[in-house]
């Protein structure tokens, strides 16, 4: 006995039956097919009915030859294993990307790239069409990799941005006024001498932390005197190593904004092996409120970026990129805001 789809026609139904049952286009079936975002849910359910009502079967084999896709996306990150693992904002972001792409057929691939040869190696891998696109972490300013992609048509998207003038699409969130805020509110705890530790300075994000620490010393009426700033990598040892240079500096110091949770603990450390309470005799916030600031001793004052949120839209934004490549490349930036704790 052979099956038969209710349009009375012998073997499974096609693409074009279920638009013409549903009464759209066949295009709207294919996205809708292809789990894309861009489709208006009645229209959705509709089509999805219609499918259900058909008995209609993708061949995502088919589907993949015919419109050159692999279901498969990439997750870059160009730092060491040993950063990957320490930091909690690695994690975070996987999670919200894996989060974003629960519904979808993609498949994730983790990708460390650490040298020029490794870059060259993706780059062959992506450019050979291994996947459909490509997510980013932790940019530095100098990387070539998101402009190479781009120039080759890889749907690429990233988290942060290289410069202010970034042309990839993005999705970040606010630094300038995350560090404002940090700052203003240890201004209004009457803390008056007032130093910071930045992140890597070739990196957008840590540039846009230290302006916005810059911004509230001079509106609570200090100065930009440089030696009240101490360069860290976002790494707990550099956080160790800023704050006893900026106790060596400034003895009478009595706050300090981290432009990270992680260097932030480092701080914590260097200001307890100098008999330094916190926070009586320095205040201290971070960056990130990862879960590292709950757990720190006193518990850590700090900045929240939504990280998780980042990387479902991160999701979002590039699974629409792979669904319309001729679409405008888009800039997300979501709001931060001040976790206070014990530390201030």
């Amino acid at each position: 006995m052979v099956a038969r789809g209710r349009t009375g026609r012998r073997g499974q139904p096609t693409l074009e039956e279920v638009a013409a049952h549903a009464g759209v286009g066949r295009g709207t079936v294919s996205r809708v097919v292809n789990n894309s975002p861009r489709v208006r849910e009645s229209t959705r359910e509709l089509v999805e009915r219609a499918i259900a009502e058909l008995g209609y079967i993708p061949n995502r084999a088919a589907r993949a030859l015919a419109g050159n896709r692999t279901d498969a996306v990439a997750l870059v990150i160009p730092e060491t294993e040993k950063r990957f693992f320490a930091e909690p904002y690695f994690s975070d972001v996987l999670h919200g990307v894996g989060t974003g792409l629960a519904d979808t057929e993609m498949q994730l691939l983790l990708t460390l790239v650490r040298t020029e040869k490794e870059r060259r190696r993706f780059l062959q891998y992506a450019r050979a069409g291994r996947v459909d696109g490509v997510l980013m972490v932790s940019v530095h300013g100098s990387d070539p990799l998101p402009d190479l992609l781009a120039e080759t048509g890889m749907p690429t998207v990233l988290s942060g941005r290289r410069t202010a003038g970034e042309s990839v699409s993005y999705v970040d969130s606010d630094n300038v006024d995350g560090a404002r805020s940090a700052v203003r509110h240890l201004a209004e705890t009457g803390r008056r001498r007032i130093a910071t530790i930045t992140g890597p300075l070739d990196m957008y994000v840590a540039q846009c932390r230290l302006g916005g620490y810059r911004e509230a010393v001079a509106a609570a009426g200090g100065g930009a005197d440089p030696s009240w700033t101490a360069h860290g990598d976002f790494t707990e040892e550099s956080g160790r190593r800023a704050m006893t240079e900026l106790l060596a500096r400034h003895p009478d110091l009595d706050a300090v904004f981290a432009a990270s949770d992680v260097m932030a603990a480092g701080a914590l450390h260097s200001l307890r092996a100098a008999g330094r309470r916190v926070p009586e005799n320095v205040a201290v916030v971070g960056f990130d409120d990862s879960p590292i600031a709950a757990h720190t001793d006193p518990p850590l004052t700090s900045v929240r970026q939504p990280v998780e949120e980042m990387g479902r839209a991160m999701a979002r934004v590039l699974l629409e990129a792979i669904d319309d490549p001729a679409a405008p490349r888009q800039h997300v930036v979501l709001p931060t805001e001040l976790v206070r704790r014990t530390s201030s």
